[in-house]
């Protein structure tokens, strides 16, 4: 039973997905492509071990080199700062970005937070990096990704993946506490990445 409901999640994902883009979004990934996996700690994998995060799980998946650079804790100002170094470094094909949880548990200003992701896509798009991006939820009792997420995806035009983290945190098999997944949530979410990436072209 837990199975068919983490497969209802990556499919419902996927169906939001492709209900509001077309395929053939983003380039295709070569066998030898590099995807930067960018954020704080639900990139990190807090609450799961190492291997079971979600960029660990991707990069089983698409077998492709993912790299984990989520720190725990980082608020959007410290990633903006973070972000150009790392781009330089790794000079990845995709950039997979979930970034403002901090800000949103610190209860930041939104408009900045809105700002720093933003300008984290276009440090990105600047070197021609193609962006997914993953919303996250502000607490309460029903989650959805903070308005601010969908109105960035509106300016950028990125692919935007709005509900697959408020979903999983939703699920309380799913998660190791109220802001974390646990390895099964970290699982699902690779898998409706991957399932997006699939569906965009990209794999």
């Amino acid at each position: 039973m837990k199975k068919l409901i983490q497969l209802s999640l990556v499919l419902g994902v996927l169906f939001a997905i492709t209900a509001c883009g077309s395929s053939g979004d983003l380039p295709r990934l070569s066998s030898n492509a590099v995807i930067l996996s960018f954020g704080d700690s639900l990139t990190r994998g807090k609450g799961a071990e190492d291997n079971q995060s979600y960029p660990a799980v991707l990069q089983n998946l698409t077998k492709r080199k993912v790299i984990n650079a989520g720190i725990n804790g980082e608020i959007s100002e410290q990633g903006l700062d973070r972000l150009p170094a790392l781009l330089d470094q790794h000079s990845p094909d995709l950039l997979i970005l979930c970034h403002g949880g901090n800000d949103i548990l610190q209860k930041r200003d939104m408009n900045r937070m809105g700002e720093n992701v933003r300008k984290m896509i276009s440090l990105a798009e600047d070197r021609n990096i193609p962006v997914v991006l993953l919303g996250v939820p502000r607490p309460g009792l029903f989650l959805s990704s903070a308005d601010v997420y969908e109105e960035i995806a509106e300016l950028t035009g990125v692919i935007f993946i709005e509900d697959l983290i408020p979903d999983v945190l939703s699920d309380k098999s799913l998660k190791s506490d109220v802001a974390h997944p646990n390895h099964a949530g970290y699982q699902v979410m690779a898998e409706a990445i991957f399932s997006v990436l699939e569906d965009s072209g990209a794999i």
